[in-house]
């Protein structure tokens, strides 16, 4: 089990981090935890999400996001992100439910290119061509905007699958609805990628 530092001894990187998730949540989350042991890695991580997000927007974001995450089996990003996305308004509960059973249909038409892009790319990117990044061009995305696609897919990739490969324990995800949780569970393949939190 990967050990947290402890309140008292963050550092104020990693306070931050626990004060970010008080914040949102009321909780320090065992994913943050987990990501405190290196702070700075984390800081990275964020960054690169600052670097991607201005050109494609949060829209674009979180379909990125939540594709990689679905194709991964990655139960931490799925509710997490499926919270965030209901926040932000991008999909409501019952889009939300509809995509953990693979219907996008709640989804824009150029949001869905850019779920089926970050599965392809999170599941076999050595088959993917300039075919791939042409369908979103005919989306409408800009080159820059393809690029910062694939970024953010590619750094959910890193955190889903560090997550997963750590055995981080699933939490609940504080103000989702239960059957909405119960769906994005599903949707992560059954309970072989999760952890129970008193693990």
């Amino acid at each position: 089990m990967i050990i947290a530092p402890p309140p008292p001894d963050a550092d104020e990187r990693v306070a931050e981090m626990y004060a970010a998730d008080r914040d949102d949540g009321g909780v320090v989350f065992a994913h943050t935890q987990a990501m405190a042991v290196n702070p700075e890695a984390h800081a990275a991580f964020e960054r690169v999400l600052g670097a991607v997000l201005p050109s494609i927007g949060v829209r674009v974001y979180e379909a990125a996001t939540l594709g990689a995450a679905r194709e991964i089996g990655s139960t931490h990003c799925l509710l997490a992100h499926g919270r965030k996305a209901l926040r932000a308004g991008v999909v409501d509960e019952a889009g939300l439910m509809a995509f953990a059973a693979g219907d996008d249909s709640a989804f824009t038409a150029s949001e869905r290119t850019v779920i089926d892009f970050a599965a392809r790319l999170s599941s076999d990117p050595a088959s993917m061509t300039d075919a791939d990044s042409r369908r979103l061009r005919d989306a409408g995305f800009s080159d820059r905007q393809i690029v910062d696609i694939a970024l953010a897919a590619a750094a959910r990739n890193l955190l889903s699958r560090a997550l997963l490969a750590l055995a981080v324990p699933v939490e609940e995800a504080p103000g989702l609805d239960p059957a909405v949780a119960s769906a994005l569970r599903r949707a992560a393949s059954g309970t072989r990628h999760e952890r129970p939190a008193d693990r």
